[in-house]
Protein backbone atom coordinates (compact mmCIF):
# COMPACT_ATOMS: atom_id res chain seq x y z
CA UNK A 1 0.00 0.00 0.00
CA UNK A 2 2.79 2.43 0.92
CA UNK A 3 4.68 1.64 -2.29
CA UNK A 4 1.55 2.40 -4.36
CA UNK A 5 0.91 5.59 -2.39
CA UNK A 6 4.39 6.98 -3.03
CA UNK A 7 4.17 6.15 -6.75
CA UNK A 8 0.75 7.76 -7.00
CA UNK A 9 1.89 10.91 -5.17
CA UNK A 10 4.79 11.30 -7.56
CA UNK A 11 2.50 10.92 -10.58
CA UNK A 12 -0.09 13.37 -9.25
CA UNK A 13 2.56 15.93 -8.39
CA UNK A 14 3.99 15.81 -11.90
CA UNK A 15 0.55 16.13 -13.41
CA UNK A 16 -0.43 19.24 -11.50
CA UNK A 17 2.83 20.86 -12.52
CA UNK A 18 2.02 20.14 -16.18
CA UNK A 19 4.61 17.38 -16.71
CA UNK A 20 2.61 14.15 -16.68
CA UNK A 21 0.29 12.48 -19.18
CA UNK A 22 -2.13 10.67 -16.81
CA UNK A 23 -3.77 11.06 -13.42
CA UNK A 24 -4.98 8.10 -11.36
CA UNK A 25 -7.85 7.69 -8.89
CA UNK A 26 -9.39 4.91 -6.82
CA UNK A 27 -13.12 4.61 -7.58
CA UNK A 28 -15.64 2.55 -5.60
CA UNK A 29 -19.31 2.51 -6.68
CA UNK A 30 -22.34 0.82 -5.15
CA UNK A 31 -25.49 0.78 -7.23
CA UNK A 32 -28.82 -0.81 -7.95
CA UNK A 33 -29.11 0.77 -11.36
CA UNK A 34 -32.34 -0.06 -13.24
CA UNK A 35 -32.19 -0.64 -16.97
CA UNK A 36 -34.73 2.12 -17.68
CA UNK A 37 -32.97 4.85 -15.65
CA UNK A 38 -30.62 6.02 -18.38
CA UNK A 39 -31.90 9.09 -20.21
CA UNK A 40 -34.10 10.34 -17.41
CA UNK A 41 -34.15 13.93 -16.17
CA UNK A 42 -32.37 14.99 -12.99
CA UNK A 43 -31.95 17.92 -10.66
CA UNK A 44 -29.17 18.84 -8.26
CA UNK A 45 -30.11 18.88 -4.58
CA UNK A 46 -27.44 20.86 -2.72
CA UNK A 47 -27.18 20.72 1.06
CA UNK A 48 -28.05 23.90 2.92
CA UNK A 49 -24.41 24.91 3.35
CA UNK A 50 -23.78 24.36 -0.39
CA UNK A 51 -26.52 26.70 -1.61
CA UNK A 52 -25.05 29.75 -3.36
CA UNK A 53 -21.50 28.36 -2.99
CA UNK A 54 -19.35 29.20 -6.01
CA UNK A 55 -17.06 26.20 -5.54
CA UNK A 56 -20.09 23.90 -5.44
CA UNK A 57 -21.46 25.50 -8.62
CA UNK A 58 -18.16 24.92 -10.41
CA UNK A 59 -18.07 21.22 -9.52
CA UNK A 60 -21.76 20.87 -10.40
CA UNK A 61 -20.90 22.13 -13.88
CA UNK A 62 -18.32 19.34 -14.26
CA UNK A 63 -20.82 16.70 -13.13
CA UNK A 64 -23.48 18.17 -15.43
CA UNK A 65 -21.16 17.72 -18.42
CA UNK A 66 -20.63 14.05 -17.61
CA UNK A 67 -24.34 13.39 -17.09
CA UNK A 68 -25.17 15.09 -20.37
CA UNK A 69 -22.59 12.92 -22.16
CA UNK A 70 -24.32 9.85 -20.68
CA UNK A 71 -27.70 10.94 -22.08
CA UNK A 72 -29.30 12.52 -18.99
CA UNK A 73 -31.08 15.87 -19.15
CA UNK A 74 -31.34 18.50 -16.42
CA UNK A 75 -34.89 19.33 -15.31
CA UNK A 76 -35.96 22.93 -14.59
CA UNK A 77 -37.01 22.05 -11.03
CA UNK A 78 -37.43 19.11 -8.67
CA UNK A 79 -41.10 18.59 -9.53
CA UNK A 80 -40.18 17.88 -13.13
CA UNK A 81 -37.15 15.70 -12.31
CA UNK A 82 -37.11 11.92 -12.19
CA UNK A 83 -33.73 11.70 -10.44
CA UNK A 84 -31.88 13.75 -7.83
CA UNK A 85 -28.11 14.26 -7.79
CA UNK A 86 -26.18 15.20 -4.67
CA UNK A 87 -22.45 15.36 -4.07
CA UNK A 88 -19.91 16.20 -1.39
CA UNK A 89 -16.19 16.84 -1.54
CA UNK A 90 -13.30 17.59 0.75
CA UNK A 91 -9.58 17.41 1.35
CA UNK A 92 -7.44 16.41 4.34
CA UNK A 93 -3.70 16.65 4.93
CA UNK A 94 -1.41 14.01 6.39
CA UNK A 95 2.31 14.00 7.07
CA UNK A 96 4.32 11.18 5.49
CA UNK A 97 7.68 10.32 7.06
CA UNK A 98 10.34 8.64 4.89
CA UNK A 99 13.68 7.30 6.15
CA UNK A 100 16.57 6.58 3.79
CA UNK A 101 20.33 6.05 4.05
CA UNK A 102 22.29 9.27 4.34
CA UNK A 103 25.75 9.48 2.79
CA UNK A 104 28.29 10.73 5.33
CA UNK A 105 31.22 12.45 3.55
CA UNK A 106 33.20 12.47 6.81
CA UNK A 107 33.10 8.72 7.31
CA UNK A 108 36.28 8.01 5.38
CA UNK A 109 38.08 11.22 6.24
CA UNK A 110 40.69 13.10 4.20
CA UNK A 111 44.08 11.60 3.36
CA UNK A 112 46.41 10.50 4.77
CA UNK A 113 43.84 8.75 6.91
CA UNK A 114 42.66 11.34 9.43
CA UNK A 115 38.91 11.70 9.58
CA UNK A 116 36.15 12.29 12.06
CA UNK A 117 37.16 9.17 13.94
CA UNK A 118 40.81 10.14 14.41
CA UNK A 119 44.00 8.90 12.68
CA UNK A 120 43.82 5.79 10.52
CA UNK A 121 47.00 3.81 10.35
CA UNK A 122 45.64 1.72 7.47
CA UNK A 123 45.39 4.68 5.11
CA UNK A 124 42.52 6.56 3.47
CA UNK A 125 40.15 3.58 3.12
CA UNK A 126 40.90 1.91 6.45
CA UNK A 127 41.53 -1.84 6.91
CA UNK A 128 38.59 -2.89 4.69
CA UNK A 129 39.81 -1.55 1.37
CA UNK A 130 38.14 0.83 -1.14
CA UNK A 131 35.02 -1.34 -1.60
CA UNK A 132 33.79 -1.24 1.99
CA UNK A 133 30.26 0.19 2.18
CA UNK A 134 29.23 1.31 5.71
CA UNK A 135 25.57 1.59 4.68
CA UNK A 136 25.48 -2.15 3.93
CA UNK A 137 26.01 -2.75 7.64
CA UNK A 138 23.57 -0.14 8.84
CA UNK A 139 24.93 3.35 8.26
CA UNK A 140 23.42 6.71 9.22
CA UNK A 141 19.79 7.33 8.18
CA UNK A 142 18.12 10.56 7.09
CA UNK A 143 14.44 11.22 7.88
CA UNK A 144 12.27 13.53 5.76
CA UNK A 145 8.61 14.46 6.22
CA UNK A 146 6.28 16.09 3.73
CA UNK A 147 2.51 16.71 3.44
CA UNK A 148 0.17 14.51 1.42
CA UNK A 149 -3.20 15.92 0.39
CA UNK A 150 -6.04 13.38 0.45
CA UNK A 151 -8.95 14.40 -1.80
CA UNK A 152 -12.38 12.78 -1.89
CA UNK A 153 -15.50 13.20 -4.04
CA UNK A 154 -18.80 11.41 -3.30
CA UNK A 155 -21.72 11.51 -5.75
CA UNK A 156 -25.19 10.05 -5.16
CA UNK A 157 -28.08 9.57 -7.57
CA UNK A 158 -31.56 8.69 -6.26
CA UNK A 159 -35.16 8.46 -7.38
CA UNK A 160 -36.84 11.84 -7.07
CA UNK A 161 -40.14 10.28 -6.04
CA UNK A 162 -39.27 7.95 -3.16
CA UNK A 163 -35.63 8.92 -2.54
CA UNK A 164 -34.37 5.38 -3.20
CA UNK A 165 -30.61 5.40 -3.72
CA UNK A 166 -29.62 4.14 -7.17
CA UNK A 167 -25.95 5.05 -7.46
CA UNK A 168 -23.31 6.03 -4.92
CA UNK A 169 -19.68 6.48 -5.91
CA UNK A 170 -16.59 7.57 -3.96
CA UNK A 171 -13.44 8.82 -5.71
CA UNK A 172 -10.15 9.11 -3.79
CA UNK A 173 -7.13 10.98 -5.09
CA UNK A 174 -3.81 11.78 -3.38
CA UNK A 175 -1.28 14.47 -4.25
CA UNK A 176 1.74 16.28 -2.93
CA UNK A 177 0.20 19.67 -3.81
CA UNK A 178 -2.85 21.27 -2.30
CA UNK A 179 -5.82 22.45 -4.32
CA UNK A 180 -8.97 20.43 -4.81
CA UNK A 181 -10.09 22.42 -7.86
CA UNK A 182 -7.12 21.31 -9.98
CA UNK A 183 -7.85 17.61 -9.41
CA UNK A 184 -11.65 17.77 -9.56
CA UNK A 185 -12.07 17.49 -13.39
CA UNK A 186 -10.20 14.17 -13.30
CA UNK A 187 -12.08 12.92 -10.25
CA UNK A 188 -15.45 13.68 -11.83
CA UNK A 189 -14.43 11.93 -15.05
CA UNK A 190 -13.27 8.92 -13.03
CA UNK A 191 -16.57 8.81 -11.11
CA UNK A 192 -18.52 8.15 -14.32
CA UNK A 193 -15.96 5.95 -16.06
CA UNK A 194 -17.77 2.89 -17.55
CA UNK A 195 -20.96 4.04 -15.81
CA UNK A 196 -22.50 2.43 -13.85
CA UNK A 197 -19.66 -0.09 -13.72
CA UNK A 198 -19.32 -3.03 -11.31
CA UNK A 199 -20.95 -2.60 -7.90
CA UNK A 200 -18.86 -2.90 -4.74
CA UNK A 201 -15.53 -3.12 -6.57
CA UNK A 202 -12.67 -0.64 -6.20
CA UNK A 203 -11.20 0.25 -9.57
CA UNK A 204 -7.98 2.08 -10.37
CA UNK A 205 -8.83 4.64 -13.07
CA UNK A 206 -6.18 6.36 -15.19
CA UNK A 207 -7.20 9.44 -17.18
CA UNK A 208 -5.04 10.91 -19.91
CA UNK A 209 -4.20 14.60 -19.92
CA UNK A 210 -4.06 16.56 -23.15
CA UNK A 211 -1.43 19.12 -24.09
CA UNK A 212 -3.47 21.91 -22.45
CA UNK A 213 -3.54 20.11 -19.11
CA UNK A 214 -7.20 19.05 -19.40
CA UNK A 215 -8.75 15.56 -19.36
CA UNK A 216 -8.32 14.03 -22.79
CA UNK A 217 -11.50 12.90 -24.60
Amino acid sequence: MKRWLFSFIAAASLLLSGCASVIESNVTAFHAWPADATGKSYVFTPAKEQEGNLEYDNYARLIRQQLQALGFSEAPDRKAAQLTVSFRYGMNTEQVVVSRPAYDPFFYGPPPGWGRFGPRPYGFYGPYGPFYDPLWYGGPMQTTSYPVFLRRLQIGIANAGDGKQLYDVVVDSDGSRGGLAAAMPYMVRAAFSDFPGPSGVTRHISIKVDKDGKPAP
